[in-house]
């Protein structure tokens, strides 16, 4: 039977970094990343940005360079399938049947696409923006001529590639179920602004708008047909409706969690020598007032894989990293620190009409929160607020004349 010391399973932000922390951390056995992907490990975020716009090529946005996994001792294993765990025998099963051994497993798994479950969603031209062969389906498409493009889902993915696919001139129709883009993820106002740009670049977007099936043609994706009734051709459809975190063998291996698995400060799961971080990951986040969530996201990835490793290697020290994500959609760069969740007051900096301002989110009074839309200072400083958990007049916090900073 084969064995390593530490198996990492998952290639992306979490299982890359977890291998490059160990190694920083003094592990000097045997690692082994297993990857469903057969591409070695690459960056994430610009699937739906450059990479599918095509200004960076695959060999700009690999994590490191093949090399790089061979020169630091890690074993890589691509295209393979972890089907089972055995806890007991401390064991990962493969698709192909092959056990390995371990002494320590971390899972960085991921998550899978939300699928449609509409009438026709198995036809050809219905894609995803999670692997790199997705968005390369996607860019083959558009090379034999697909321009009518239909976005399922207004949250990050689908903005972003919505915002690529205007700039590679498609037609693009955006359908969102909810009453707002971005609904889970941000405030009103930010919301507001993201519809009425991409408004203004040419897209039909359709707000309270589901799907109720999707017509083809030969085979293919001719017409996707809403809730009200309405037929939108098109030549291609993108999903961009969430993940189901990939943890299936983590449960069957007794793991606690609902939604992906449950974790502690540490990464650990419920079930001995096993972690699990990133997407998949469900923990109790000080920056939540410590609610059990999942963060789907390359900060919460990397972060967790450095807490679980120094775990691993005998330096607990708990995860507390405060949270942020970005977007770039047309030129606007959104940057985003803390969490917004259940926020009383929304504080408005700066003025959107000059595609430069900030929303900063209270909570009792304290920031816990800050939407910075091509403005980076305020991103940088409004950290050290929600750091300091700092309690502000929202007179102040308006202000855009007195810098961040000065309010701590």
């Amino acid at each position: 039977m084969e064995r390593a010391d530490i198996v990492i399973v998952g290639s992306g932000h979490g299982g890359a970094q977890a291998a490059i922390a160990l190694r920083q951390q003094g592990h000097e056995d045997t690692i082994l990343m297993l990857s469903r992907d057969r591409t070695p490990p690459y960056e994430r975020p610009p699937l739906s940005k450059e990479y599918l716009a095509g200004d960076k090529p695959l060999d700009r946005i690999l994590i490191r360079p093949p090399s790089f996994w061979e020169d630091k001792g890690v074993a890589v294993e691509l295209g393979v399938n972890v089907s089972e765990v055995d806890a007991m025998a401390r064991e990962v099963v493969l698709g192909d049947g092959r056990r390995i051994g371990y002494r320590k497993l971390i899972w960085a798994g991921g998550g899978d696409p939300r699928r449609l479950s509409c009438p026709g969603s198995d036809l050809a031209g219905i894609h995803s923006v999670r692997h790199r062969m997705d968005v390369d389906a996607i860019r083959a498409d558009l090379e034999i001529g697909a321009r009518r493009a239909v976005v399922i889902g207004g949250g990050y993915i689908g903005l972003e590639a919505a915002a690529v696919l205007r700039k590679l001139d498609c037609e693009v129709t955006i359908l969102e179920a909810q009453r707002r883009v971005l609904n889970r993820v941000a405030g009103e106002e930010l919301s507001a602004f993201y519809a009425a740009e991409h408004r203004s670049q040419g897209v039909d977007l359709r707000l309270e708008t589901a799907v109720e099936r999707i017509e083809g043609k030969d085979g293919r994706v001719a017409a996707v047909i809403t809730d009200k009734g309405e037929a939108i051709a098109c030549d291609i459809v993108v999903v961009g409706i969430g993940i189901v975190p990939s943890v299936g063998p983590l449960i069957g291996a007794g793991a606690a969690g609902s939604n992906g698995v449950d974790v502690d400060a540490y990464c650990r799961t419920s079930v001995d020598d096993i972690y699990a971080i990133g997407d998949c990951a469900a923990h109790a986040n000080p920056f939540a007032d410590n609610a059990v969530i999942r963060l789907e996201s390359v900060q919460n990835a990397h972060d967790m894989a450095t807490c679980a490793a120094k775990a691993i290697m005998g330096d607990k020290q708990p995860y507390e990293a405060v949270p942020w994500f970005w977007s770039n959609q047309y030129d606007l760069k959104l940057q985003t620190v803390g969490l917004s969740l259940d926020h009383d007051e929304a504080v408005l900096r700066g003025d959107p009409e000059a595609r430069s301002f900030s929303v900063v989110y209270l909570k009792e009074g304290r920031v816990i929160a800050l939407d910075c839309v091509n403005r980076v200072k305020d991103y940088v400083q409004g950290r050290k607020l929600i750091e300091a958990r700092a309690e502000i007049e929202p007179e102040l916090l308006a202000d855009d004349t007195v810098p961040l900073k000065e309010l701590l």
